[in-house]
């Protein structure tokens, strides 16, 4: 079947441009309860008609058993169109995109095209709007009589017919059956020999200066991110507003890399050892799963420190109460060895306070040190100090840090400290809230609070989680007795609340410049065991599409909050053996403090 398009002009495309609805093609848009305004309202480019004409009246069905008299051209689509018109709305208001109304001829040429423009008389409103195209397709008359129709009447091409110059000036559009080419059902790829095919008539067409469409094609996900990458100019649907919200996230849904980190080769010298641990780094990646992971490998062009680490397990993040946990729930478990309630920081389902990491290993002439790129007050990194039902209890939680052995805290959420700075000058802390501090600082026992690290990687936050973590490592692998410190990418997390694949892209990206830092020091001592996981995933990401060569990332969410995925455990150096398997979070401080334990005690 050809489509009879009333096409609604749009800005032409090229294949590696930014898809918008205005490369949207409303294929059975009559089947809705409101056709024209239901793809207008979606800023669609392109609206489609079938119609069949009867005695003067052109009615819109897609068969002729489906005629219905209260269903014409008139009702359904030319009056909506000229009340948009009129009322200024959609494109014919500030948009600079136009619409095409592709009208199907499902009866013979010539005696339909006299019933078009006995009724497009009546609108001129229609015919001469420069942001209206009226594209006629199917059953259209024969090529050479196009030049004895007004102007405004424009046809839909056939790429297998050859055209005078004076024709092809009528052609804004041409189209084809997509099962001519292939039988390709929508999943997966294209074969080889269906693509050349393919490649061969979008060549043709664009090197007439041509749009093209397909008709006939698979609708769902997969099939339009097809055509974009085919660079076909409109994508045929009858899943109007589904094509419209996926086009709609297509800005957030992609993430194009320009310049790659390097990766640090580790010398495995100390890894999978059961030898002494002194100092134990754990890097949380708050809402990193494996697509997030994944996304940030192929924006590296096929290279992660992650992916360095040998030993690797899977933690069970479901929390006490709830199948879905969250931040504070999740950083609880690893920082106190207890299941308990979402929302819960630093307590047992009960509110009893439970004593974390760092509470443990201080007797043991342990430090400890906290870095966040977000709120240090906030979930996870709260819970190694902090002790509340409630997780949005800032102050309180800031206030719990008094009675803390933590020696080092790097994030944001000075405002929350303010309050307590001289108590914590009293217990000998340095305090500042500019992170320019880190350059200047020289005490082993220091407080550096900017909202700057709560910016995201986007808006130019920097090196800081690299940055802090080389300060901490410098300042305490001097003691004696060894440290323990948790660093947190927290806006990994972030990117996958917004359902933004460059949000989290880059954030796993600047992430996983902290894995390599880590990486490296422990190669320098011997002694470091190094953790990376993550205290659940967010957004459901799935990646639909991608290039490695490239650093190319195309993705799609299920949810804009948490999912009940397990989340990876990568462990490197000394006893990373030990974090094998699957589990529940809650092992991981069991493991950390074992290990601890053995050598400190």
């Amino acid at each position: 079947m050809r489509y009879l398009v009333l096409l609604l002009c749009c800005v032409a495309v090229r294949a590696n441009a930014q898809y918008t609805s205005a490369n949207a093609h409303s294929h059975n848009d009559y089947l809705q309860a409101a056709p024209f305004e239901t793809a207008f309202a979606r800023n669609f480019g392109s609206i489609e008609a079938d119609v069949f004409e009867r005695n003067g009246e052109l009615y819109v069905a897609h068969t002729a058993s489906e005629i219905d008299s209260s269903k014409t051209l008139r009702s359904l689509y030319l009056e909506p169109l000229l009340r948009k018109i009129k009322e200024q709305k959609g494109v014919f208001g500030e948009m600079k995109q136009g619409v095409q109304l592709l009208i199907d001829f499902k009866t013979s040429g010539v005696p339909t095209m006299q019933a078009l423009l006995q009724q497009l008389e009546k609108y001129p409103e229609i015919t001469s709007n420069p942001k209206v195209q009226i594209v006629i397709s199917g059953g259209r008359p024969d090529a050479a009589l196009w030049k004895n129709y007004p102007p405004y009447i424009l046809f839909d091409g056939i790429p297998s017919q050859n055209y005078t110059p004076e024709q092809l000036e009528r052609i804004p559009i041409i189209s084809d059956n997509f099962r001519s080419y292939t039988q390709w059902n929508g999943k997966g790829y294209l074969v080889q020999e269906d693509l050349e095919k393919i490649q061969a008539v979008l060549n043709k067409v664009h090197g007439m200066h041509k749009k093209f469409r397909f008709w006939a094609t698979p609708d769902e996900v997969n099939a339009w991110k097809t055509m974009i990458n085919l660079g076909v100019d409109y994508i045929n649907t009858d899943k109007v507003e589904a094509l419209a919200d996926y086009l709609r996230k297509r800005v957030q849904a992609q993430y194009q890399a320009t310049a790659s980190h390097n990766v640090y080769t580790p010398t495995y010298k100390n890894n999978d050892k059961q030898t002494k641990v002194k100092n134990v780094i754990l890097l949380i990646g708050d809402g990193m799963g494996l697509a997030q992971i994944y996304a940030g490998y192929t924006a590296n062009f096929g290279e992660l420190n992650l992916f360095k680490l040998l030993n690797i397990g899977f933690s069970k993040t479901a929390s006490f109460s709830n199948y879905i946990t969250d931040s504070a729930a999740g950083g609880t478990a690893m920082a106190s060895g207890k299941k308990t309630h979402n929302r819960s920081v630093g307590v047992d389902p009960v509110d009893a306070p439970l004593q974390a990491i760092p509470d443990l290993i201080a007797p043991l002439g342990m430090q400890s040190a906290l870095i966040s790129s977000g709120d240090i007050t906030d979930a996870t990194p709260g819970a190694f100090y902090g002790h509340n039902k409630e997780r949005s209890r800032y102050a309180a939680i800031a206030k719990d840090f008094l009675q803390s052995p933590v020696s080092i805290l790097i994030g944001a959420g000075g405002k929350h400290f303010l309050p307590i700075r001289e108590q914590l000058q009293q217990k000998g802390y340095s305090f500042s809230t500019s992170l320019s501090a880190l350059d200047t600082i020289r005490g082993n026992k220091f407080i550096v609070l900017d909202d700057s690290a709560a910016f995201s990687m986007q808006k130019g936050r920097g090196e800081f989680l690299t940055r802090s973590f080389r300060k901490t490592v410098q300042t305490l692998s001097g003691g004696k007795k060894g440290f323990f410190l948790m660093e947190e990418g927290a806006q990994i997390d972030y990117g996958g609340h917004a359902n933004s694949v460059p949000y989290l892209t880059m954030e796993m990206l600047d992430f996983d410049q902290v894995i390599g830092e880590a990486i490296r020091f422990a190669d320098s001592n011997g002694e470091t065991l190094v953790i990376v996981t993550a205290d659940h995933e967010t957004g459901g990401l799935t990646l639909l599409d991608g290039n490695i060569r490239k650093g190319y990332v195309d993705g799609q969410f299920s949810t804009s909050d948490h999912t009940a995925v397990m989340v990876p455990v990568f462990a490197y150096g000394p006893h990373s053996m030990d974090f094998r398997g699957v589990y529940e979070n809650t092992e991981l401080f069991d493991k950390i403090m074992k290990v601890i334990r053995r050598y400190q005690n």
